[in-house]
């Protein structure tokens, strides 16, 4: 589970502050996809920033699976994030020497002393993540030989290698076609269920609307809830 509760926050523009998110609500329940639509410019990559403690809130709290990552020395929230958040950049950023299997295996290898028993399981679970992305049969392929579809295929998979309990997702069809796109969400969707992730989606392609259980409309910075299929 992740929630944002009541979370503001403010960029310095000169000699005043410009808000970019104003006081959000937005909880992430285990297995639910949670879309966050709106506007260029509306506050969404800042509240999926807030969500993955890349940076701290002006006011209020952000809960990931119970812990208050505000309350968290800078240490203490990377701990956090690499143990319970998964993340899936608009691009994959992978890296073009690693073969798909070692993109995944790479995420076993983060981590300090003390941690040799997970980082165990996490290598012999790679072939299970890359079949579950039905990328069992390229996993010895770099990047470069991939389609654009394929190697999103692959940061979702790497993503979810340590099981986290929230996944976030920014524009994850941005540079797809339809047809693969929407492949991408509905393997989005699977996995949340599957693997009871609390899921945040960055999208502005409605067209996906239907692979979303939520969606959350963000406008100058305020979000209220669109739909909801689990209500």
């Amino acid at each position: 589970m992740i929630l944002l509760d009541d979370v503001t926050l403010t960029y310095p523009d000169g000699d005043a502050r410009v808000t970019a998110v104003d006081r959000v609500t937005l909880e992430g329940r285990p297995g639910i996809v949670t879309g966050i639509t709106g506007p260029s410019g509306s506050g969404k990559s800042s509240l999926l920033a807030l969500a993955a403690t890349l940076i701290r809130p002006d006011s209020g709290r952000v809960i990931v699976a119970g812990t208050d990552a505000t309350r968290l020395s800078a240490s203490g929230a990377t701990a956090l994030r690499r143990d319970r958040i998964g993340i899936v950049f608009q691009q994959p950023q992978l890296l073009p020497a690693l073969t798909a299997r070692e993109q995944v295996r790479v995420m076993a290898e983060l981590g300090g002393s003390g941690r040799r028993e997970r980082r165990s399981l996490v290598r012999s679970r790679v072939d299970e993540l890359l079949d579950a992305v039905g990328l069992g049969a390229v996993a010895d392929r770099r990047p470069a030989h991939l389609s654009g579809g394929q190697r999103q295929r692959v940061a979702i998979a790497r993503a979810l290698a340590h099981e986290p309990r929230v996944l976030l997702v920014d524009e994850p069809t941005s540079a797809l076609d339809s047809a693969r796109g929407t492949e991408i969400m509905a393997l989005l969707s699977r996995l949340t269920r599957e693997r009871e992730t609390a899921t945040l989606l960055v999208t502005h392609d409605l067209v996906h609307a239907h692979a979303l259980d939520e969606m959350v409309e963000v406008v100058d910075g305020r979000a209220a809830l669109v739909t909801s299929r689990t209500r």
